[in-house]
This record gives C-alpha cells, structure tokens and sequence, in this order.
C-alpha cells in the first residue's frame, strides 16, 4: 500500500510541475493577447484587422507625402548654391592688408556667380560674374578663379 501512496504523490508532484508550467505559459500568451487587444478596449479580432489596415493606410499615406516633400527639397537643393570659395586679397603690394576678396558661389553643377570687391584708396569696387559650368564668359582674375576652383572643390572635401 505505501508503495501505491508513493506513486500517488509522485504522479501529484508531476502533475502540479505540468500544471504550473501551463499556468505560466498561459499568463505569458495572456499578456501578449491583452497587447494586440490594446488590454480589453478590442472585443473583436476582425475590429485588430481593420484597425491595422488603418493604421498602415495612414502610414502608407504619410509616406507618399514625406516622399514628395523629399523630393520637392532635392529638386530646390540642385539649383540652390552648395559651395562656396573665398579668397582674401592685396591687389596692392605696398599698401594695405588683405581687405579685398573674391567669393564664389555654386550649385551642384557648378554654375552661379563669383563676387569680387576690390577695396583702392579711393574706395570699394564690386564686381559680379556669371559662372556656368565652372567658366565664366568674362575674364576672371587669378584670385576670381581660385575662388571657383576652391568651391569646386569644397564638394570633394564632404
């Protein structure tokens, strides 16, 4: 008779393991039912499937509108100036610092403009030249190129 006792509480001690193990697993898919069913406010799982639909009609239209706007900005970026060159100065050796420059500035295909001042004692002179290509049908000065060719190469140094 011990000998049934024994196999008894064997087959208790087993069966409480297989039952607390199920009772585990059972709360830990509960919790994760309750977080698809947003914790009870969802009753239905078809009421789960159109909200997704929704959800991803909204994101799939947002995306659309970001993917516009993205390409809105990258046709305004290829016309807007993205380099820039400037060199300072001393058209005059004896007189003066650095105090005139030659700036240029340029889209992505390197067209734009080069901007010169030339600071003399008897004033300030502007100048402006359309640059197309990275050349300008007006003659540039050496301090005017190198300003174009600085802000050619302000792209490489990305």
């Amino acid at each position: 008779m011990s000998l049934v006792v024994i196999l008894l509480l064997l087959v208790i001690l087993v069966l409480a393991t297989v039952s607390g193990f199920l009772f585990f697993h059972y709360k830990k898919m509960n919790e994760k039912i309750d977080l698809i069913l947003e914790k009870g406010k969802i009753k239905d799982l078809r009421n789960v499937l159109f909200s997704h639909i929704e959800k991803t009609k909204e994101l799939d239209a947002g995306l659309k509108e970001a993917l516009s706007r993205i390409k809105s900005l990258e046709d305004i970026s290829k016309i807007s100036f993205q380099k820039m060159g400037v060199v300072r100065f001393n058209p005059f050796n004896d007189m003066g610092g650095n105090q005139s420059f030659a700036i240029a500035l340029l889209d992505s295909q390197n067209n734009g403009v080069v901007i010169s001042s030339f600071f003399v004692q008897e004033g300030n002179r502007v100048y402006a030249k359309a640059v197309i290509a990275g050349k300008s049908e007006y003659t540039l000065s050496g301090e005017e190129k190198e300003a174009v060719a600085r802000a050619i190469g302000s792209a490489n140094s990305k």
